[in-house]
């Protein structure tokens, strides 16, 4: 079966857009004018575009798929203007939900947005929904958890209960625990996660995969595969099946329990698919926290708290055992790294394996605290940046705050990266923000929060154009997954992922980008989604 499509607005590269496409067995065969391609039209399906612009489809290059899936489920707490507003949410769901499974999870609260007192959730608030079950809210960012007493007392969570390394059981003054968590003691809420059955984690990727699809997105790299987990071995099953319904392009970013049990994985086989919808793509560690929670390093304290200079995870030596095992095993690595110590520190550990060259593209995720210097060290080795402008939203507001002026002027640094030619990719970290690709290209054509504050944009020498970003977005994504020579583009021998919007998104004011929205999303020359 082929396809045509025609009279379209077929967006090729820079400046460049072609009429029509021919689809057969999965890939574009030919790519031209209206009058190329003519002959094509018998024994096609034709699907006439009415001028409409077409691009590739989006590659979120960092997320959790299935975390995002999961929290659908779960207490939706963004948005929340204050402490009472997450208490009264909380009792609406558990009134809607009487059969909601315990114990209660939700996330998504910020306490910068919080109008009553700007302070993080503890125990005692949310003793307030409940005492009678677990209560369990992690904040936006998934640094920092708040949990009732009830949740502490069934974790055995006490005033003796010591800090695991890279991590911290905030306490009060009086040696008791606030129902505060951060990093690495998060690990300690394990037990209270429900068992979730095969079936139901499939129905999960379904949902999200054509909620995804309505989006645009046709390829995701999702950082959801935890092994050594209790739950690690029933979801990757649910991915090789999902795999399957041939809705997303996943490629995972994987993380352990410890060394150990990454060597052993090595030692099986770490890259268990090759399935074009399910392949194994890196090593994913953590090096920091996020700067809302003020858990992300750096190199001083920071600027509105000088008690803290943020949390490193790993310390140099063990991310130097962690990489140079995966180095070693020809495993890619992905490392979260967001306040510039931490930055640093990635950076200088990739050294010790790259020796100037970066064969197994090597990367950092998130990368938002910099400086030039840092900068140029990822140009110089061939690390890639993983980015998402879509924290702009909420960090503009604080980043100021968190890290001072003149650091702030050289963070979320996206026209740099592209001057330098550095391999960048976008990518939206859902959930901790939505993943709507709209809104992540408006905050880095626009650098401007969702409500467009401020109106010139925050440090607007760092905008880039709208190709640069839909390009960051596709193949900038694609060649994180070396992929860049099959996917991303809307060219001949690539595969047929593509979109068709209900705008002319390059002929809009930067404004208007965010109001686009997909009419059709096509995945393997198959259609995934119509409007």
């Amino acid at each position: 079966m082929r396809t045509l499509l025609i009279n379209g607005h077929i967006y090729q590269k820079r400046g460049q857009f072609a009429e029509a496409m021919l689809i057969e067995d999965h890939l574009i065969r030919k790519v031209g004018s209206l009058v190329d391609l003519l002959p094509y039209m018998i024994d096609s399906k034709v699907i006439d575009l009415k001028g409409k612009t077409v691009l590739p489809g989006f590659n979120d290059s960092h997320l959790h798929l299935y975390g995002t899936a999961s929290f659908m489920r779960n207490v939706n707490l963004y948005g929340c203007s204050s402490i009472n507003d997450v208490i009264v949410r909380a009792q609406e769901f558990i009134r809607l939900h009487s059969q909601h499974t315990e114990p209660l999870f939700g996330r998504g609260w910020n306490q910068d947005f919080f109008t009553d007192e700007v302070r993080l959730l503890n125990r005692f608030d949310l003793d307030r929904i409940s005492v009678n079950f677990p209560i369990v809210f992690p904040r936006a960012c998934g640094h920092v958890v708040a949990l009732n007493s009830c949740a502490l007392d069934c974790l055995n969570i006490t005033r003796d209960s010591m800090n695991p390394e890279g991590g911290i059981i905030d306490k009060n003054d009086f040696g008791e625990p606030t129902g505060i968590l951060r990093e690495t003691a998060l690990n300690l809420i394990e037990p209270l996660y429900p068992k979730v059955t095969l079936p139901d984690m499939l129905q999960r990727l379904k949902d999200i995969g054509e909620r995804a699809n309505s989006l645009g997105i046709t390829s995701v790299q999702t950082n959801d595969l935890h092994i050594g987990d209790a739950d690690s071995n029933h979801l990757e099953e649910a991915y090789r099946i999902f795999a399957k319904e041939g809705l997303l392009r996943v490629y995972h970013q994987v993380c352990f329990s410890d060394l150990e049990a990454f060597r052993d994985r090595i030692d099986a086989g770490f890259h268990q698919s090759f399935d074009p919808f399910n392949r194994y793509g890196c090593l994913k560690l953590f090096a920091d926290g996020s700067l809302g929670a003020r858990t992300a390093a750096l190199r001083k304290p920071y600027a509105d708290d000088a008690s803290t200079s943020g949390i490193a995870i790993l310390s140099p030596e063990v991310l130097d055992d962690w990489i140079q095992t995966a180095d070693k095993a020809g495993v890619q690595v992905a490392i979260h790294a967001i306040g510039d110590l931490a930055v640093r520190d990635v950076l200088d550990a990739y050294t010790k394996v790259n020796r100037g060259v970066n064969p197994l593209r090597h990367g950092i995720i998130h990368c938002q605290i910099t400086d030039t210097e840092l900068l140029k060290a990822f140009q110089t080795q061939d690390i890639l940046a993983y980015v998402q402008p879509i924290f702009l939203h909420y960090d503009l507001h604080i980043v100021e705050a968190r890290v001072g002026k003149e650091l702030a002027q050289t963070s979320y640094a996206f026209h740099t990266m592209e001057t330098l030619q550095l391999h960048t990719s976008y990518g939206s970290d859902a959930p901790v923000e939505d993943f709507n690709p709209f809104n992540n290209l408006y905050c880095a054509i626009t650098r401007k929060d969702l409500n467009g504050y401020p109106i010139n944009g925050f440090n607007p020498t760092e905008k880039v154009d709208l190709a640069t970003a839909i390009d960051a977005y596709t193949i900038g994504s694609a060649y994180a997954s070396y992929e860049e020579h099959s996917k991303g583009r809307l060219s001949v021998g690539y595969v047929a992922d593509l979109i068709v919007l209900d705008k002319p998104i390059f002929e809009l004011d930067d404004l208007d980008v965010r109001s686009v929205s997909v009419e059709l999303t096509m995945v393997d020359g198959k259609i995934v989604f119509e409007k």
